[in-house]
């Protein structure tokens, strides 16, 4: 039994060959808060990062743009509906190793930062520092950063709850451009800092971002980020 597909809204363009799927998860009385799948499309090969379980209207419109022929997952706090997707497709699963949160099912392909993306003129970046696996996606030719928990950017807080909203504000979030002040927490190594992979993150050629969370910001995400690496370490 695969947990069930909650509320999304349509897959929706953001450019050629790039879909952008914001959606939602409920965890528990009350804290309901949204997340994102973004699905690249290469010549009828569909490849879905930080997959999302969408409803069967949303699988027909899914699969009338190819074939799923891979899922990656960047990081290691995403992966509820991975196994429901690879069950479906007998597709490839990309991810890195040493997974915890979800350990199963196992990657088929194992991310690292020597390893070659799949998908044509992108790279992966990979957080080294990190206690737990977490790792970017950057398309060059829309000089868009896809990120998981690291790097995030609310714009609104859709799909979000009352309390959800009210927790996340303590936890230090905020409208704009944010570092996840959880996955910071939980990722850094005691006695260490996550500063020198964020200054290697703005070494990158990115103007965009999407992240597992939030919206998509279109421009000036490098500029926005390099002032919140400033702010946090």
């Amino acid at each position: 039994m695969y947990p069930p597909a909650y509320p999304h809204d349509e897959l929706k363009a953001l450019y050629p060959g790039v879909y952008f799927l914001h959606g939602s998860i409920k965890m528990g009385p009350g804290m309901r808060m949204n997340r994102n799948m973004i699905v690249l499309e290469d010549d009828g090969d569909l490849t879905l990062i930080n997959p999302v379980r969408m409803n069967e209207e949303g699988l027909s419109s899914l699969e009338a743009l190819g074939k799923v022929k891979r899922i990656i997952r960047l990081g290691d706090f995403h992966g509820l509906d991975d196994s429901f997707y690879l069950e479906r497709y007998q597709c490839e699963f990309w991810a890195q190793s040493g997974q915890d949160t979800y350990p199963n099912p196992k990657a088929t392909r194992l991310i690292s930062s020597e390893t070659e993306s799949p998908f044509p003129n992108s790279t992966f970046f990979v957080f080294e520092t990190a206690q737990y696996p977490e790792a970017a996606l950057l398309l060059n030719d829309h000089k868009l950063l896809i990120t998981t928990d690291s790097v995030q950017y609310h714009a609104d807080w859709s799909y979000f709850s009352r309390f959800t909203k009210f927790v996340f504000k303590l936890l230090g979030f905020k409208t704009g451009i944010n570092i996840g002040p959880p996955w910071l927490k939980r990722v850094t190594p005691k006695g260490s800092s996550m500063k020198s992979d964020f200054e290697k993150l703005l070494a990158l050629d990115f103007d965009a971002l999407v992240a597992a969370h939030g919206a998509c910001l279109e421009s000036g995400a490098k500029d926005e980020l390099r002032l919140e690496v400033q702010n946090t370490f």
